[in-house]
Order: structure tokens, then C-alpha cells, then sequence
């Protein structure tokens, strides 16, 4: 299977232990398992990475993204970001907004899937994700939460494509679905 299109999904930081406080060595353990499965499917012809422009997962994805493609081995990665619906974001502090328009500026592409607030923007802007990606990267702990975008993103795109999980407490990584060969 060809993959060039991974779609990245993942908790908000309240679902972490360490919530907001990015110096955590948990925080760090998980940033860097991240890093290393973008690298991993990479190297498996990943050209396009599709973040969701939320907080937490959605914009480590997108920071570290960037940083890999400021390196010349890295250079033709291209960062996409997808948006529930305009503003969004208008409730958040004033650096989370910096961090999500830095990501914005140096992205190949934003798309915005809806035209005002409203949960069904959210669950569509998943499904436009796993509609347009070959793999999924989650950072999931796999407890059933009907309100947990992820579990739903997870779920949504479990059937057609293959699937890297990373535990949010432990780093472990695990695959489902036809992911031979990744390590």
C-alpha cells in the first residue's frame, strides 16, 4: 500500500496529566514519539500531513512537522491544516492563538470545512481528514468516550486505512490495520 497523505489526530492537553505545562517528561516522551512515527512514515513515501488545527496533539503535530521540514532531508514535507469552521479558535489564550496562526502562515495549505460554530463542523472537519489521508497517526488512549473527537476519528477511519496509535500516558506505539514494515 501506498501511503502519501497521513492524517494526524489526537487529545486536547486537559486529557494529558500534565495539561498545559509542555516541560513535562511526559509531554516531551510523547512530542518525540511523535517525531520519531512521522520520520517512520516518512520514509514510507508520507509526503502530506493533515492537522486539525486544535490544541494539544493537533498543534505539536504541526510545530514538529515544521521543524522536520526546516531540515534539507525533510524539505518537501508539506503541513496542511484543517479547520472546523472560521474563529474557532477565538476562545483561546492569546499564545495558543499565535501557535495555531504560526502554523497556519507556514502551512502548504488551510482548509476550513464549515461556515460556523457548531460540533457537526467538528466531526466533519475528522471525517474530511480520513477522507483525504492513506494512514492515520492518533495519539489515543482507547477508552470509549462518545464526546472524544478522536475516539470518533479513530473509529471513522478504521476500516479504510491503516492506523499508527500512540498511548498518551505511556508512548507505547501500536498499529492497526495493513501497516506492515513500520517499526
Amino acid at each position: 500500500m501506498e501511503l502519501h497523505t497521513c492524517a494526524v489526530t489526537g487529545h486536547r492537553p486537559t486529557r494529558f496529566k500534565w495539561k498545559y505545562n509542555e516541560n513535562n517528561n511526559g509531554c516531551k516522551r510523547l512530542k518525540k514519539r511523535m517525531h520519531d512515527q512521522f520520520i517512520v512514515l516518512y520514509e514510507k513515501g508520507v509526503r502530506r500531513f493533515l492537522v486539525g488545527g486544535g490544541l494539544g496533539v493537533d498543534q505539536w503535530a504541526g510545530e514538529i512537522i515544521l521543524r522536520l521540514k526546516e531540515q534539507p532531508e525533510y524539505s518537501d514535507i508539506e503541513l496542511v491544516v484543517v479547520l472546523p469552521f472560521p474563529g474557532h479558535d477565538e476562545q483561546w489564550d492569546t499564545r495558543s492563538r499565535e501557535r495555531l496562526a504560526f502554523l497556519i502562515r507556514h502551512s502548504a495549505e488551510c482548509i476550513t470545512v464549515g461556515k460556523g460554530a457548531g460540533r457537526e463542523n467538528y466531526v466533519q472537519r475528522n471525517c474530511y481528514m480520513a477522507d483525504h489521508a492513506d494512514c492515520l497517526l492518533a495519539v489515543y488512549d482507547g477508552e470509549r468516550n462518545p464526546r472524544s473527537g478522536t475516539m470518533q476519528t479513530v473509529n471513522y477511519a478504521s476500516s479504510k486505512m491503516p492506523i499508527v496509535l500512540i498511548h498518551p500516558d505511556t508512548a507505547a506505539v501500536s498499529f492497526s490495520g495493513q501497516m506492515m514494515g513500520v517499526r
